[in-house]
């Protein structure tokens, strides 16, 4: 397959996408960078190649995919922001420009991740997750080739979920063409990361399905292979339906069994015995990831299925598992033995996150002081930010003065300060003379 002969590197695309260089091809489509030539933007244009373009079931889908990405506004689904066909009718797509590499050849080129990095990354793709599922939305292809780690400005990076091209539309928003094309389709998706009951229909699958994905991507960045027997595609497809996964232990003696007991979670043969959700499976992660960092991270995925789920319970034709919602409500307030200090309860806004922290802190006119140095703080596995906040930490300027000084967003700030405090790198004393 070629991609439409008339692309070349400088074309004028809708009269304002300018091509600069390919940065990516699969089996079906090509993806350029360009430049928004009135905005002075760098942007991603994906085309279907030409072959795929003429099968009305591949456009199909490739449209789903843009529509379902504009339907899931998390900052972890990479952004979709213009579509459009070409003179010869080749579809496109207009998306974020993304730096960086997908996890699954960052793991081939540098081996398993740790623990606290395979852990955050996760909890990131179930945070855009947790909003595609709210939406009726089942992904069918998360692996860690779909998550990307992209590079932000400030040097930190990001989890990025894409292809929702083969997503499970709800009834809700899909059109007539995406329901029969979803209806139709027998088995959709990357075999080695499908669940049992995606390899039979990918029709009747629902969000537990991502959740088995979800498992099998977590198993792979830690250990470096899949679960399940590699080969032909009857052999993963048996090794799927029939094997135990194999275990974590001989690959990463340090994963403690308490995760691998969540990852067999995950991946149990039956829908019913998984964690019914993306927040369900987002608190058993708690206690493995590094300290502070996870919690936005948990309570956004955990207060986004809780909004959707009180949402459902409002409707009068709604079907509603109320203990799974009674469930998590207890649980996102539970103390874990791996965390002793309480989390904080789901929090939905700025001012109760603040809250939160300031109730760790103590008051606005608290003054931080160092334990520890600012280089001593890498060993900690916390923020990379955590030295820089830690080398604005001099024992006289208070917790308002360091965010002003930070030049971040405070409650960034004020979480890295609490991470801190939590892992002894600073201690708060008040402010003598000053009002709080």
């Amino acid at each position: 397959m070629g991609v439409a002969p008339s692309l070349r590197i400088g074309d004028l695309i809708a009269g304002k996408y300018r091509l600069e260089r390919q940065i990516g091809a699969g089996g079906m489509g090509v993806v350029f960078a360009a430049t928004h030539v009135d905005l002075d933007q760098q942007v991603a244009l994906k085309f279907l190649l030409d072959d795929a373009a003429k099968n009305p079931e591949i456009t199909t889908r490739f449209f789903r995919e843009a529509r379902a990405a504009v339907k899931v506004q998390s900052q972890h689904v990479a952004r979709v922001t213009d579509v459009g066909r070409l003179e010869s009718g080749t579809p496109f797509i207009v998306m974020e420009y993304l730096e960086g590499d997908d996890l699954e050849n960052i793991v081939k080129d540098a081996g398993p991740l740790a623990i606290a990095d395979a852990i955050r990354y996760l909890l990131q793709a179930c945070e855009a997750l947790a909003e595609a599922h709210a939406l009726g939305i089942v992904h069918r292809d998360i692996k860690p080739a779909n998550l990307f780690l992209a590079l932000r400005p400030d040097g930190t990076r990001i989890v990025k979920l894409l292809d929702f091209g083969i997503s499970k539309a709800a009834p809700a928003w899909a059109d007539e063409k995406l329901q029969s094309l979803t209806q139709t389709a027998a088995v959709i998706g990357s075999p080695r990361y499908m669940s049992p009951e995606q390899l039979r229909s990918s029709r009747d699958v629902d969000s537990r399905a991502d959740i088995w994905a979800l498992g099998v991507t977590l198993y792979e960045l830690l250990g470096g292979k899949s679960p399940f027997a590699r080969g032909t595609m009857p052999e993963v497809c048996a090794s799927i339906l029939k094997d135990e996964p194999e275990s974590l232990a001989g690959l990463r003696p340090e994963v403690p069994a308490e995760l691998e007991a969540v990852i067999r979670r995950c991946l149990a043969k039956e829908p019913d015995s998984r964690y019914r959700n993306v927040a369900e499976l987002a608190l058993a992660l708690r206690p493995f990831g590094p300290h502070g960092i996870i919690d936005i991270s948990i309570e956004r995925v955990v207060g986004t299925i809780q909004m959707s789920m009180m949402s459902l319970a409002k409707a009068p034709t709604a079907n509603l598992d109320r203990t799974g919602l009674s469930a998590i409500q207890k649980q996102s307030t539970a103390p874990t033995t791996a965390m002793p200090d309480s989390r904080p309860p789901v929090v939905r806004t700025d001012e109760e996150l603040e809250r939160h922290y300031m109730s760790k802190l103590g008051t606005r006119k608290s003054i931080p002081k160092p334990v520890m140095g600012a280089t001593q703080v890498t060993s900690l596995a916390l923020d990379h930010r955590a030295g820089f906040v830690l080398s604005l930490v001099d024992g006289g300027s208070d917790i308002d003065d360091i965010c002003d000084l930070s030049g971040m967003p405070r409650l960034e700030t004020l979480r890295i300060l609490c991470d801190l405090l939590a892992r002894r790198a600073i201690a708060i004393t008040a402010s003598p003379g000053r009002a709080s």
